[in-house]
């Protein structure tokens, strides 16, 4: 095998915060995929302690940058700009690839010229990555006027299973590192405003999520970069106030669908407060929504009617003092 056949052809961006066991997980999903026709560069970007991701990083011949920055922003930009292949693909700690990553994404993007970012589909499994729903999106617009209000009313296109030019990164720059949740949004809307999409109808990512409950805070504090970068990006759409408020319902749907589904989890525990928590924030984020969800057979409303249960039912002994 000459040099020329056995120099990586995708960048793999991997950021990382203190969670080796399941970095290992992730590095070993990308160096399956390899084989004669394809090799990786994996890029570990790593704002933990040191010692634990070095060591891992160098289980999978990949190389480790520490980063002195918070945040995944800060770290996949400086893996990014060690990044020598044309193409950079990109993987959380967190998750792990399929079988069917990368090549599709290669294929459409060498067909063509004009495509500049492409994207798959994910399988949102649980912790111990059982499948629970996927995979999706069922397809994405080709149209990028399309495909960016389809962006902006909900579609958080999963960044481990995106796939770009490395020439992109030159154009669009770098992750906004000013954003601790929502910057991979930020840059893949860049992306698209400046540059053809495509779309690969393959199963790519396994994809992590915490049970409900257990994130609230995480949710709390993800809003507020969702909104910026609604904000930011919802100008170029060159829609009425009006559809741009859709859009932003439309974007704020999980976050509102999540704190219904903590509030079910927590009033199933018997944690009155904590219930009480999440269906306030449901109220606040979409309370036009909440107010119809509370009176019709939705999961809004069972969180409501577990809760007061809950309330219900706790022993009078038990219950919390009215002042402290």
């Amino acid at each position: 095998m000459t040099e020329t056949a056995r120099r990586p052809e995708v960048s793999v961006v991997v950021p990382t915060c203190n969670r080796a066991s399941l970095l290992r997980e992730a590095l070993a999903s990308i160096r399956a995929l390899e084989g004669a026709d394809l090799t990786f560069e994996i890029i570990v970007g790593d704002n933990g302690e040191p010692g634990p991701g070095a060591r891992v990083a160098a289980e999978f011949g990949a190389i480790h940058v520490p980063v002195d920055r918070p945040g995944a922003g800060a770290a996949r930009n400086v893996a990014l700009l060690r990044a020598s292949a044309p193409y950079v693909a990109f993987l959380d700690d967190d998750d792990v690839w399929m079988p069917g990553h990368v090549r599709g994404h290669l294929r459409l993007l060498k067909a063509d010229p004009d495509l500049g970012i492409v994207f798959g589909q994910i399988v949102t499994t649980s912790p111990e990555l059982e499948p629970v729903y996927g995979p999706w999106p069922a397809d994405l617009p080709q149209e990028r006027g399309t495909l960016l209000r389809r962006m902006m009313s909900g579609y958080f296109p999963q960044i481990g299973a995106t796939l770009v030019r490395r020439s992109l990164v030159d154009d669009i720059g770098l992750f906004d590192e000013a954003l601790l949740g929502d910057q991979d949004w930020d840059w893949q809307i860049r992306a698209v405003r400046r540059h053809g999409a495509g779309f690969v109808a393959a199963p790519c990512v396994h994809f992590r999520q915490r049970p409900a409950g257990t994130f609230d805070s995480l949710i709390a504090r993800r809003i507020r970069f969702t909104r910026l970068v609604f904000r930011r990006h919802a100008p170029a759409l060159g829609v009425s106030p009006l559809a741009a408020l859709r859009l932003y319902f439309g974007t704020v749907q999980g976050y509102y669908d999540a704190f219904s589904a903590a509030a079910q989890a927590h009033a199933a525990r018997g944690d009155r407060r904590a219930a009480l928590r999440a269906l306030a924030s449901a109220f606040r984020l979409m309370p036009h929504r909440a107010i119809k969800d509370a009176i019709r057979p939705t999961h809004l409303r069972a969180a409501l009617l577990a809760t007061a249960a809950a309330q219900a039912s706790r022993p009078l002994a038990a219950a919390e003092p009215e002042t402290r």
